[in-house]
């Protein structure tokens, strides 16, 4: 998924950003990341094997933590970003639209279980 996210930014840097600005950018490219992410979840579920609803939790938890910890480790330490900048991403109340897509994110394996038929104990 990492993979994935990393060339959806890499694309939205060389096509988006010139056109609309970063953080416009990087509003639009919650939904389509989450497109993005939807799909490998839904083509990976069976892989994944999920039978109880805790295996759905975990397998979402799991992506949300390592995402996370990738976005603010990778924007800090790498990219350069300040806390303050990395923020802006995930303040929904200056428009940063990053909450929607981890919640997009966690809720994945039901959707996807649920995309792909799967019956989930309990």
């Amino acid at each position: 998924m990492i993979v994935a996210e990393i060339a959806h930014g890499i694309t939205r840097a060389l096509t988006l950003v010139p056109l609309v600005g970063q953080f416009r950018s990087n509003q639009l490219g919650v939904f389509t990341g989450s497109a993005i992410l939807l799909a490998i979840a839904t083509l990976s579920i069976r892989w994944i094997g999920p039978t109880h609803r805790r295996d759905l939790l975990q397998a979402g938890v799991m992506w949300l933590v390592l995402t996370l910890a990738f976005e603010l480790l990778f924007g800090r330490f790498v990219v350069g970003l300040s806390w303050q900048q990395l923020s802006a991403d995930y303040n929904l109340l200056q428009g940063g639209l990053m909450p929607i897509g981890l919640a997009v994110l966690f809720v994945a394996p039901w959707l996807a279980a649920w995309f792909r038929g799967i019956r989930i104990a309990t």
